[in-house]
């Protein structure tokens, strides 16, 4: 049995964070398990009165924020499991789900990274994620396979190949880490899993999903639904996302694309929904991938 690193990132949400902690006590059965929590950051520093009230978890303080993948590589550093399971402080486990994930990589060394399917905590009978499709790199869109769905079965059993792993569960097989690398930091928020499943992939291991294998999702607790900063992430990195990995000539394509038809379309529903401060945050995010290198860590934080 490979011991499993759980590791979790908080942001200003610790009543989230225990509430997951919580779950994690009283509902998984695996138990050959670290759990691993980082801080990120936040304004009121919860570390101190968590160490008193979880004795049995690691924490680890950030005094700034370094973002999701930041956050996450500093849990990883600190960890000791053969198996890392990165999950969102905004889930809730269920009682297999770490067994069957860790059982399904013990069964398939070619498997890099696995996710479970998630379901949203406020309407558990609904899909958030069962799959991803692969990148078109000439649109820098894909599917995200049963979001929204309700569950009709129509998912079970489902063990084996995917595009990409979620970015809110996914455990991954430290040898996959050792040379793919960490999670890349200059994404901050968003697009970072897509990176790290491509580059996991290039080292040639598969990214796989196990439905049978579930946790549910509160989804967008730490930025919020339509803030700022997660519009901000979402472009910038999509764009950046595709300059990673797109050959050069489809990488013009996709920015005639995205500056014709996205942006206008972006800004037609900003002004629709009088977020007007969103059409700066739209040209920032795009002046960045200017003037920036691919691996540049030059940041921006939209108010």
């Amino acid at each position: 049995m490979q011991l499993v690193s759980i590791i979790t990132v908080n942001y200003n949400n610790a009543p989230v964070t225990e509430e997951l902690l919580q779950s994690i006590f009283d509902k998984n059965r695996y138990s050959d398990i670290e759990i691993i929590v980082v801080d990120n950051g936040s304004k009121v520093d919860p570390v101190p009165a968590w160490i008193i009230t979880y004795p049995t978890v690691k924490f680890i303080r950030s005094e700034t924020n370094i973002g999701f993948a930041g956050g996450n590589n500093l849990g990883i550093k600190a960890s000791t499991g053969g198996y890392l399971f990165l999950i969102n402080n905004d889930t809730e486990v269920t009682d297999d789900l770490v067994g069957l994930l860790a059982n399904t990589l013990d069964q398939n060394s070619n498997v890099g990274a696995i996710s479970p399917a998630i379901l949203f905590f406020d309407a558990p009978e609904v899909f958030q994620y069962a799959g991803f499709t692969k990148m078109n790199y000439l649109t820098g869109r894909n599917q995200t396979i049963g979001i929204d769905e309700k569950n009709m079965g129509q998912y079970n059993d489902v063990v084996g190949e995917t595009a990409y792993a979620h970015g809110a569960a996914m455990m991954i097989r430290r040898t996959a880490i050792d040379k793919a690398g960490l999670m890349a930091e200059n994404y901050f928020l968003y697009y970072e899993e897509l990176d790290w499943s491509e580059r996991i992939k290039q080292k040639g291991f598969d990214i796989w999903i196990n439905t049978n294998a579930i946790i549910f999702h509160k989804e967008s607790r730490s930025v919020g639904k339509n803030s700022a900063l997660k519009e901000y992430y979402m472009n910038r990195n999509r764009i950046l996302f595709i300059r990673s990995h797109a050959p050069a000539f489809t990488y013009c394509m996709f920015m005639i694309y995205f500056l014709s038809i996205v942006s206008t379309r972006n800004m037609i529903t900003y002004l629709r929904n009088k977020q007007f401060s969103f059409i700066s945050i739209l040209f920032k995010a795009i002046y960045w991938n200017f003037t920036n290198s691919v691996n540049s860590k030059r940041l921006y934080f939209p108010s």
